[in-house]
């Protein structure tokens, strides 16, 4: 295992659940009233957040775009359409389907310098 593994939302989500299921449990235990009153709040509460993240992702996006990565280059052509992409560790090739506008054929070859840690 790597020293500096990141943690997985999706862990992080199934904790959430149990400990909120482990409080509305004990909301219930107490009081049936106070368990709807608790679960109606929470909702509210989810539905709030979501609308204004919404309202958020409106925003104007900042000026300049973003700096490719270490070993990322931008696409340039290569006969025939097709697009050749290169990123560390791999060359990624495009072709769109003369059959089919909307489809574009994707093809990964992995270089040398890729590495498996």
């Amino acid at each position: 295992m790597a020293a500096e593994e990141e943690l997985s939302r999706a862990a992080g989500g199934c904790v959430l659940v149990v400990l909120g299921g482990a409080a509305a449990g004990a909301l219930f235990a107490i009081d049936e009233a106070v368990g709807v009153l608790a679960v109606v709040g929470a909702g509210w509460f989810a539905l709030w957040r979501s609308a204004r993240r919404m309202s958020d992702s409106s925003a104007t996006p900042p000026p300049g775009g973003a700096a490719p990565l270490d070993g990322e280059e931008a696409g340039h052509s290569v006969g025939d359409g097709t697009t050749l992409v290169r990123r560390e560790g791999m060359l990624i090739y495009l072709t769109p389907d003369p059959d089919n506008p909307v489809r574009t054929h994707v093809h990964v070859e992995h270089t040398a310098d890729e590495t498996h840690a």
